[in-house]
C-alpha cells in the first residue's frame, strides 16, 4: 500500500502483527515512523513496550524472542527492526548469523500481541529468497520516491493544507531546485511557507531568495544560456562561479557530463526510447531526463558532439598544460554561442 493508506490504517485501524516498509524517500519513512510512535501515545502504551534492534549489531533470535514475549500493562508490544540486509543480495562482513528460517515460521503463526516492523530502505530487495517472499506477505508500505506527478500533488497539497499558495512559476523553479526530491523539498519549504505567512503566496522571488542553488545547478543554468546564444550572460555565470572559488577544471568537467547527458539522450529519442526508458537507461533522475529532452529539441545531434567533442579536447589541452584553463573556458562560451547563433 502507498503510504497515505498505510498512515490512514496506522493512525485509526487495528494494527498488523508484521509490516515491510520499502523505499528509500527519508520524509516518507520518517512520517511513517511517526505515525507509528503516534500510535502508541493514542494507545496509551508504556515505553517499555517499544524495542528496537539493528540487524547489524543483533541476530533476528533477539527479535523473535523479543516477539513471544506478552506486553507490559498493555495491547500491545511494538518492535521496530533497522538494516534487515538479508532481504538484499549484498554480502556483509562482521555481521551477527541470522535465523532467517525462525523468522519465516514465526511469520506463518505470529502473535497479535506482537507488531514487528522491518525497515527495509533499500533501493531493491533479492525477491528470490524465502524470507522476502514471506515479508512481502505482511503489509507492505512502499516509501519509494514520487514520481514527478504524485510530487506535485503531494507538495501542492500540503501548500495548500498550510493556508498559502505558490505560483506556477515559484513552483516549476522550486521543484528544480530541489532535484525533485520530497526530503529536500520538505527542508526548504517550511522557511518559504514561515515568510509567506498564513493566506500569503510563495512568489518567483521568494523562491529565488531562499533555495540556495547547488553548483549543479549553476552549471544547468550556464547550459542553458550557451544553448540560448546568450554569451553575455553565460560569461557572467562563469565569473560568479569562478568569484566564488569554483575550479574552472571543476566546472568543465561537470559540464562535459551535462552535454554528455544532452547527446546520450538525444541520441536515445533518436531511437525510439521514451522518458522512462533513457533514464532508466542512463540511470538519472527522469526528471534530469525531462529537461534534458527540452533542451535537445532545438538543436542537431551534430552540435551537440561538437561541443562535447571540444570540451573534451579543451580539458585535455588543460591538464597537459597546452592552454590557459580560464582563457580556453571563455573561447568556449563565445565561439559556441557564436555557432548557435548562426
Amino acid at each position: 500500500m502507498n503510504t497515505q493508506e498505510a498512515l490512514q490504517q496506522i493512525r485509526n485501524a487495528p494494527l498488523k502483527p508484521a509490516y515491510l516498509v520499502t523505499g528509500t524517500e527519508d520524509y516518507l519513512v520518517q512520517t511513517i515512523r511517526q505515525a507509528f510512535f503516534d500510535r502508541m501515545k493514542k494507545d496509551d502504551l508504556e515505553e517499555l513496550n517499544f524495542m528496537s534492534f539493528d540487524l547489524q549489531d543483533s541476530g533476528l533470535g533477539a527479535v523473535i524472542d523479543e516477539a513471544e514475549t506478552l506486553p507490559f500493562f498493555g495491547d500491545y508490544r511494538l518492535i521496530f527492526v533497522e538494516n534487515p540486509y538479508f532481504l538484499t543480495s549484498e554480502k556483509k562482513n562482521n555481521v551477527p548469523e541470522q535465523d532467517t528460517e525462525g523468522l519465516v515460521d514465526y511469520l506463518k503463526h505470529p502473535l497479535a500481541t506482537s507488531i514487528i516492523v522491518f525497515w527495509a530502505n533499500y533501493p531493491k530487495l533479492d525477491a528470490r529468497k524465502k524470507i522476502t517472499k514471506a515479508l512481502k506477505k505482511t503489509e507492505v508500505i512502499d516509501a519509494a520516491p514520487l514520481q514527478e506527478r504524485d510530487l506535485r500533488n503531494f507538495l501542492q497539497r500540503y501548500i495548500s493544507n498550510e493556508k498559502a499558495k505558490i505560483s506556477k512559476e515559484a513552483f516549476d523553479l522550486f521543484l528544480r531546485l530541489t532535484d525533485y526530491d520530497l526530503s529536500k523539498a520538505m527542508n526548504e519549504l517550511e522557511k518559504l511557507l514561515l515568510l509567506a505567512g498564513p493566506g500569503g503566496t510563495i512568489t518567483l522571488q521568494l523562491v529565488q531568495d531562499l533555495v540556495p542553488k547547488t553548483l549543479e545547478h549553476n552549471i544547468f543554468e550556464l547550459t542553458e544560456q550557451i544553448l540560448k546564444g546568450a554569451a553575455a550572460k553565460a560569461y557572467q555565470t562563469y565569473e560568479e562561479l569562478h568569484l566564488q572559488g569554483e575550479e574552472t577544471i571543476k566546472l568543465t568537467a561537470i559540464l562535459i557530463g551535462q552535454i554528455r547527458l544532452l547527446l546520450q539522450t538525444k541520441m536515445l529519442q533518436k531511437i525510439g526510447y521514451q522518458q522512462a526508458n533513457i533514464a532508466e537507461t542512463l540511470s538519472v533522475h527522469p526528471y534530469r531526463v525531462k529537461l534534458a529532452l527540452q533542451q535537445v529539441a532545438k538543436f542537431p545531434l551534430n552540435l551537440l558532439v561538437s561541443m562535447y567533442d571540444e570540451l573534451v579536447e579543451n580539458d585535455y589541452e588543460v591538464k597537459t598544460g597546452q592552454a590557459d584553463k580560464e582563457l580556453n573556458f571563455q573561447l568556449f562560451i563565445l565561439k559556441t554561442t557564436e555557432k548557435i547563433k548562426k
